[in-house]
């Protein structure tokens, strides 16, 4: 298992990100490409977790200059490898390349509601403040994790 990362949306790391993500949301969950392929594609970092040569799972990371926090976003993991901890695996990536690349202590993400326990087992919590709401048609909560 390797996590591969790129800034580069013309990379073959990208392109395999971005067919994750396709697989994932437009057609497993039906979310519109025109709502997941967004503005932010060429300001994101994209990791990509390879078994052997094949890339099964995905996520990326948006820096905000503006705040305190970055944003994980777009985590995915094809059907047939999922519950091997690859979701974990390239979430640990990411935030190790935050830790060691950006100045911002902590990472925010907005969890679709049945992965809130997956988050919570890597360290992210809830928000209260933040109530249920809807992205895509999918129910989501904002979750946050603190660095020292």
């Amino acid at each position: 298992m390797s996590v591969k990362h790129t800034k580069d949306i013309h990379s073959e790391i990208y392109q395999a990100a971005l067919k994750i993500r396709k697989a994932v949301f437009v057609v497993e969950q039906h979310v519109p490409l025109a709502l997941e392929v967004d503005d932010n594609e060429a300001k994101a970092i994209y990791f990509v977790a390879y078994d052997q040569a094949q890339p099964v799972a995905t996520a990326r990371l948006l820096p905000l200059a503006d705040k305190d926090y970055n944003l994980v976003q777009r985590v995915a993991v094809l059907a047939d490898h999922r519950q091997q901890h690859l979701g974990a695996t390239v979430i640990e990536a990411l935030i190790a390349y935050q830790q060691q690349n950006f100045s911002q202590k902590a990472l925010q993400l907005g969890a679709q509601q049945h992965a809130i326990h997956f988050y919570e087992k890597l360290g992210f919590k809830l928000m209260p403040e933040i109530p249920l709401y809807m992205d895509a048609g999918i129910p989501h909560r904002e979750m946050r994790q603190e660095f020292s």
